[in-house]
């Protein structure tokens, strides 16, 4: 093992502000900027240059607070950060999955802070890391892709985003909503199916299953019990559990849409409560705010548009 320090020159970034800088795109020349996010790789968004010079592409940026603690990326374009992010600069040249893999194991230190208490500002350098010489042998032989820019919106300009003309719109008008079916574990065979739960990450996928899928791909998936309301998007054929509902589309749904319609839907999940579930009669009768177009219909085409003006979009299949 090796002190963090031993590896990488370690600086502890430019401690910018992001809503006192001007937005720019990428496009326009804009510079990406490193927060304390767990998402997009770090980057909050991108901004006009300033008269601070950007790090350079290839560095890893390292949350030092907050309950991103310790989230560390590879940054493969230049960037500035905000307070609390490190920057490390290896000292000898490391390949793509090299530093990857420092990330993971930075990460792995979480245990020892915490969010509002003992942060990481005074002791990342002495954290102990696998020296290079320690790396497994497949690390070397990883095949990982970078993002580049393959990152970038795909369509330039932002989508004008306002839900003052969205309307209400039944799920039952949009789906056919059916029931997961109960598995327990003891009857839990060992294989590829994903299970869906009724958890909050992972995609809802609680563990991986030798039995048949019991439901098709390109659906919703709902949690009306457990962690109620939140939605998932299943690309591929499942087994749902008891706690789950699956909405399969009464449209032609992308993936891009069907990320979009998650995040609606896991906005109501004030409504409910382990008290009043979200159960699939209730379900039935809950509507939606969406985008209308003049017709008055859902604006399936505003959705994909707006998705695919994200950042990281691309990546969406």
């Amino acid at each position: 093992m090796k002190k963090l320090n031993e590896l990488f020159n370690v600086a502890y970034g430019n401690k910018l502000d992001f809503n006192k800088m001007k937005q720019a795109s990428r496009r326009d020349g804009g510079i990406n900027f490193v927060g304390r996010s767990s998402q997009n790789h770090g980057v909050t968004g991108t901004v006009a240059p300033i008269a601070t010079t950007p790090y350079e592409a290839g560095l890893i940026t390292v949350a030092l607070g907050g309950t991103k603690l310790l989230c560390s990326f590879v940054q493969e374009h230049a960037f500035y950060t905000a307070q609390n992010v490190a920057v490390l600069k290896p000292k000898k040249a490391m390949s793509f999955a090299e530093k990857l893999f420092i990330c993971i194991s930075i990460r792995h230190n979480r245990f020892k802070y915490s969010a509002f208490g003992r942060e990481a500002n005074r002791t990342l350098r002495e954290l102990l890391v696998p020296d290079l010489a320690e790396f497994p042998s497949w690390v070397e032989g990883a095949e990982v892709d970078a993002i580049g820019d393959k990152a970038l919106p795909r369509v330039s300009g932002a989508v004008n985003f306002n839900t003052d003309a969205w309307r209400p719109f039944p799920l039952s008008a949009l789906f056919y909503l059916r029931k997961g079916r109960r598995l327990t574990k003891a009857q839990m065979t060992k294989g590829e199916t994903p299970f869906i739960g009724a958890i909050d990450g992972n995609n809802g996928i609680s563990a991986r299953i030798g039995q048949h899928p019991i439901h098709d791909g390109n659906t919703i998936t709902v949690n009306y019990n457990g962690s109620v309301a939140e939605a998932f998007y299943q690309e591929v054929p499942f087994w749902a559990s008891d706690d789950v509902n699956v909405l399969y589309p009464k449209f032609e749904m992308t993936p891009a849409v069907a990320l979009f319609l998650t995040t609606v839907i896991r906005r109501e999940k004030y409504r409910f409560n382990y008290g009043r579930k979200w159960h699939l009669e209730r379900m039935s009768q809950s509507e939606i705010r969406l985008p209308a177009n003049s017709a008055g219909e859902v604006d399936f085409a505003y959705m994909q548009s707006f998705m695919d003006s994200l950042p990281y979009s691309s990546q969406v299949a």
